[in-house]
């Protein structure tokens, strides 16, 4: 994480406290950094996976930027008498990053979902975003040993930001073996995002995603892909949050 950024340290990750305003303005500066960056967002079920994921442990402690996603992040703030300023999850935050690139005339290559989906999301948001440029998009299926081909393919595109969809945590260490390959300024592991922009899965209604409960909507939609993650998961996050709570008082 960039020197100066206020965080909360959640299970071990350190957490980027802000606004959203606040957030822009780091992705802002992160631009202007030389080196290429990496913006990452996490939330319970990723804070889970790096517990045990050494690796993936090790991709957030070094993103430059990671922001808060959903109502577990919330409540351990809470339990440590904290509270993060905005709910920065991907699906919301991603579009003001793509707006910053617009506003600045920079480029934006998208990386990840199934057959199709890159596409679609590229024509989506286009016309989302006013004066977005999307230069390339490849589908998510990389095996490992294409890797260097894609960020090659990437590179020749001249893209100046590249948003990679593979999921937790394929995304984050793809972009740590990769990214300085692609010759981006910025990389952003942005999870659903692109299934979200291409219309291939719908959003919670906005009453639900308000109440921090959209985990439940896309549990009842999924329940087999999502059951371990939600149902088993959510539980052992805030078990590990009120655990790491006790042992900070008792010392």
């Amino acid at each position: 994480m960039r020197a100066g950024v206020p965080t909360i340290t959640v299970l071990g990750v350190p957490v980027a406290a802000l606004t959203v305003r606040q957030a822009v303005t780091e992705v802002s500066r992160l631009l202007a950094e030389p080196g290429p960056q990496t913006l990452v967002y996490v939330n319970a079920h990723s804070v889970n996976m790096a517990r045990s994921h050494v690796r993936y442990r090790a991709c957030l402690a070094d993103a430059d930027l990671v922001l808060n996603d959903g109502s577990g992040l919330a409540l351990a703030a809470r339990v440590r008498g904290r509270r993060f300023p905005a709910n920065l999850n991907g699906t919301d935050f991603t579009p003001e990053v793509l707006r910053l690139a617009a506003r600045r005339g920079l480029s934006v290559y998208l990386l990840g979902g199934r057959n199709g989906v890159a596409a679609r999301a590229a024509d989506r948001l286009s016309e989302m975003v006013p004066g977005l440029r999307v230069v390339g998009h490849h589908h998510g299926y990389v095996a490992d040993d294409q890797g260097h081909e894609v960020a090659e393919r990437i590179r020749q595109t001249g893209a100046d930001l590249v948003l990679v969809a593979m999921g937790n945590p394929r995304q984050e260490l793809w972009l740590a073996e990769h990214l300085p390959a692609t010759g981006a300024a910025l990389g952003v592991a942005v999870g659903a995002f692109l299934d979200f922009a291409a219309e291939r899965v719908p959003r919670a209604p906005k009453w639900m995603r308000d109440a921090g409960i959209e985990w439940l909507y896309r549990l009842g939609r999924e329940p087999h892909r999502l059951f371990a993650r939600y149902v088993v998961g959510n539980p052992l996050f805030v078990a590990r949050v009120l655990f790491d709570r006790v042992s900070a008082t008792s010392r």
